[in-house]
């Protein structure tokens, strides 16, 4: 597949119904409240950051979390007007940054204006074909004159009908409008695993007739990528399986199991060299990195490899000072907080993690190695894991160490002897290949070394 600007991007993550204070559900009737002019303020610090790409969603009128959508055309007037949106979007897009929204295409909620007129017209509704499972000779779990099929069994989540030509009109006339309003660059896929593939067929053919490098990213949980992510369908999707590597390898003390997927993944004749895939450490579904390490000083060690890793790196708003936050079986809310600029910078968990993830975000766009090479497995233990990254112009070699004390590097490499690699992540350190091996005398505890060479 072609190289897409989302190789050369670091992302950041929004959810702004938690991020700007929203009330918990929609009332419908108050007047729009611009709280996304919040997000102003947070575009210097993004900019400080790294961040060239901001994953900013759900944004459109909804119920209550935005996953429950009630109209496709407006910004949810929790957050403002379209008109909020469309100037936060001018003024990241000022700064260099671009946007992808949340694509809700699976289900809408109940306040959806076509399932209303469905409970108040019943069969002579001419929406009734635009709900999966509409069956009038039964009554729904929440009581309405009808059954209905709802998303993962959740029945505030009615599933639409893909093979409804009005359903796929709606929807394609919403992004059109997204487009040409806002200038979005891109949106990810809600539960793209359970969306129908035809449909994302034509809605890939479809966003990209609006803009050649328009993205498409699904959130894809389980399964082989390469059946929602390849030329026909989605540019995308969510990497997972590195996600649960990244933090259970470095909290079960095991890099074998994060170095295992990078390998079957993006080693040789690996499953998904040719993607560029959403690589994350949390998200507002999972609980924040921070809360699954048993060492908090292992967010260091972490941050260097998802920075240095083949793909596209991620960083949920908040994580990147460290906050914990872990859901309960009935509420999600702790992984969505308000939070305080100011006040973050003020006083929080990890006060120095913003500034090393700031110097890893320069460190991969200056690298052309660190974006588009090749990945190679040098060396894995328990607790250190060495890799390269290589283009014909640049090797990068990574070398990783989560133990509590420092350790050393004894490696071969296929470089020539006198071989001279600079450490990027501690710029006063140097290296030499000696008789086919490179010796690090010292990686320092949960930390790591990001040694360069160019041909």
């Amino acid at each position: 597949m072609k190289t897409h600007w989302t190789t050369d991007s670091i992302f950041y993550h929004i959810y702004p119904l938690g991020l700007c204070d929203a009330p918990a559900r929609n009332d419908f009737t108050s007047a729009p409240v611009p709280r996304l002019e919040k997000l102003h303020e947070w575009i210097p610090h993004l900019r400080e950051l790294g961040i060239n790409a901001l994953y900013l969603g759900p944004v459109f009128e909804s119920t209550a979390h935005g996953y429950d959508t009630a109209d496709y055309f407006r910004v949810d007037r929790r957050l403002g007007t379209n008109e909020t949106l469309a100037h936060l979007i001018q003024d990241l897009h000022r700064n260099g940054i671009k946007v992808i929204l949340d694509g809700v295409f699976n289900h809408v909620g109940r306040d959806f204006w076509a399932f209303r007129d469905l409970q108040q017209n019943g069969e002579s509704s001419r929406f009734r074909d635009w709900f999966q499972g509409v069956d009038f000779f039964a009554r729904s779990q929440l009581g309405d004159a009808f059954r209905y099929e709802g998303w993962n069994d959740n029945f505030d989540l009615v599933k639409l009908n893909p093979h409804s030509p009005e359903v796929r009109d709606h929807l394609f006339h919403a992004i059109r409008q997204w487009v040409q309003e806002f200038e979005i660059d891109g949106l990810r896929l809600d539960v793209a695993d359970c969306l129908d593939p035809q449909f994302m067929r034509d809605l890939s053919t479809f966003c990209h007739s609006l803009n050649p490098n328009f993205w498409l990213m699904g959130e894809v949980v389980h399964g082989d990528y390469n059946h929602w992510a390849n030329p026909a369908m989605l540019d995308s999707v969510t990497n997972y399986e590195g996600y649960k590597g990244l933090y259970s390898s470095l909290a079960d003390k095991n890099y074998f199991e994060i170095a295992h997927t990078l390998k079957r993944q993006f080693g040789q004749g690996g499953v998904y060299r040719d993607l560029t895939l959403y690589n994350f450490a949390d998200n507002h579904d999972v609980n924040r990195v921070a809360s699954s390490l048993k060492n908090k000083q292992h967010l260091y060690p972490l941050y260097c490899l998802l920075f240095t890793m083949p793909g596209a790196p991620s960083i949920y708003y908040g994580s990147e000072w460290g906050l914990e936050g872990a859901r309960t079986p009935s509420d999600d809310r702790p992984l969505r907080p308000t939070l305080s600029l100011n006040q973050l910078r003020e006083a929080s968990p990890q006060p120095q993690l913003p500034e090393v993830l700031a110097r890893l975000a320069s460190i991969r766009l200056n690298t052309s190695a660190l974006r588009h090479g090749d990945y190679t497995e040098i060396f894995v233990a328990s607790q250190q894991f060495a890799f390269s990254r290589t283009t014909p112009d640049e090797s990068i070699i990574v070398l990783l160490n989560c133990a509590p004390t420092d350790a050393p590097f004894d490696i071969p490499v296929s470089l020539p002897n006198g071989t001279r690699l600079v450490d990027l992540l501690n710029p006063a350190d140097e290296f030499h290949v000696e008789n086919g091996r490179l010796r690090v005398e010292k990686v320092y505890s949960c930390w790591a070394r990001i040694l360069q060479f160019s041909y």
